[in-house]
């Protein structure tokens, strides 16, 4: 078993108990010192949460026996053995604050609830992403 599933194993074992206490908790326990009720809405959260832990470890339970080790389940790894290749950045480029100014946009649209900003601001978004992604696909006199 690698690293990232036993962690989450571990993960899920504490949100279980901890959803056991919190059961416990509010459900004999009230604020004035009375018997309460059990709070069902951190319940929910907590048995949720849980649940969705213990799917992440078996996944990659079963998608890391058919994996090569990896170097953070190597005794002896080091920093260097995971680094790969970053790939390119262009540290020129406008594009990635016109699409995180975007996102305020469409954000503030969101916020606010007015449609016509929310257009704007995905409009913005796409047009943004297209030419992010389109920056060296076109001729260099037109960057």
């Amino acid at each position: 078993m690698k690293s990232s599933s036993k962690l989450l194993y571990g993960i899920a074992a504490f949100l279980g108990l901890m959803a056991v206490i919190y059961i416990l908790g509010t459900g004999f326990v009230a604020d004035d010192g009375s018997r309460g009720g059990t709070e069902w809405a951190g319940v929910t959260a907590l048995v949720l949460a849980t649940a969705l832990a213990i799917m992440l470890g078996v996944y990659l339970h079963f998608t890391d026996s058919r994996a090569d080790i990896l170097p953070e389940d190597w005794e002896e790894a080091e920093v260097e053995d995971k680094a790969g290749i970053l790939g390119f950045f262009s540290p020129g480029s406008i594009y990635p604050a016109w699409m995180a100014g975007a996102v305020g946009v469409l954000g503030l649209g969101i916020a606010f609830w007015h449609f016509w900003l929310m257009a704007l601001g995905a409009v913005l978004l796409i047009w943004a992403a297209y030419l992010l992604n389109m920056q060296y696909g076109a001729p260099k006199e037109s960057h």
